[in-house]
């Protein structure tokens, strides 16, 4: 997969989480404006391949926000990180409105939570500038029947609407969206197979880091998302979206390195 001037393949990259909200639901990952340069350069120093800017939670329960105060809050943002680093930029939106501005502020990615279905000039936005995006399935009703029929159907009429737009095939990667419309027995059926998702014939990013499934509060979950990473290295994954990059970093690149876990990780993951 391309993002940016760089390809990434074969391996397990960490794409680390920038929240520029007030309201995320892991408190320690809220950046401050001020705080972002320094947030990044210690991203990047503990092994980050992506940066992913983030301007409005989606947390459970979330408040929807206008693209407006997202293209306020990450617009400068933006601009600074790609002036001062020589790294990827997605940027998190399902507007097309922010998509552009974060676009032409140079972000290099657009990670849209509901896979270009929300607004449809998104996928055409995202052609127009030759970036890369992140197709997530998002329901807006509680996914039943069979889960993975759902995802899949969703996941194919969103690459359709990709390619239809003229976004180029090597710049599109899917995300199963674990957390989104479903519950946590189906959230660990997508995390256990993942490896599924290949069918689609594209790579794949997973984001599952400090969620509720895990069980308990958010700052007790790091054990169980870097299981998540190691499982995600096996089955082929190519991002992991994580808040900690350095232990993330580390578990992919210990188990790649000794090929076996170091650590019994699925004791942590049920």
């Amino acid at each position: 997969m391309i993002i940016g001037t760089r390809e990434f393949k074969d391996y397990t990259y960490v794409m680390a989480i920038i929240n520029l909200t007030p309201n995320s639901f892991y408190a320690p990952s809220r950046t401050p404006r001020d705080k972002v340069l320094f947030a990044v350069e210690k991203a990047v120093n503990e092994g980050a391949a992506v940066i992913d800017v983030g301007a409005q939670s989606t947390r459970p329960g979330y408040e929807e926000i206008s693209a407006e105060e997202e293209i306020e809050r990450f617009y400068s943002p933006v601009i600074e990180i790609k002036r001062n680093f020589d790294i990827p930029v997605s940027v998190d939106t399902y507007y097309s409105a922010a998509a552009r501005a974060a676009l032409e502020a140079g972000a290099d990615m657009i990670n849209d939570v509901w896979g270009l279905t929300h607004d449809a000039d998104m996928a055409k936005t995202i052609a127009e500038r030759n970036a890369s995006v992140c197709i997530m399935h998002n329901s807006k009703t509680p996914v039943t029947g069979d889960l993975w029929q759902n995802m899949l159907s969703f996941l194919q009429n969103s690459i359709k609407l990709a390619l239809a737009a003229g976004i180029d095939k090597n710049k599109i990667i899917v995300d199963g969206g674990i957390g989104f419309a479903k519950n946590r027995e189906q959230n660990f059926e997508l995390l256990n197979n993942y490896q599924k998702l290949s069918a689609l014939g594209y790579p794949s990013l997973l984001g599952c880091s400090r969620k509720s499934m895990f069980g308990g509060s958010p700052q007790d979950r790091l054990a169980p998302t870097l299981g998540a990473s190691v499982r995600a290295y096996k089955k082929g994954v190519l991002f992991v979206r994580v808040h900690d990059v350095e232990p993330n970093v580390r578990a992919i690149r210990d188990c790649s390195n000794f090929g076996y876990d170091p650590f019994d990780w699925e004791a942590y993951l049920g």
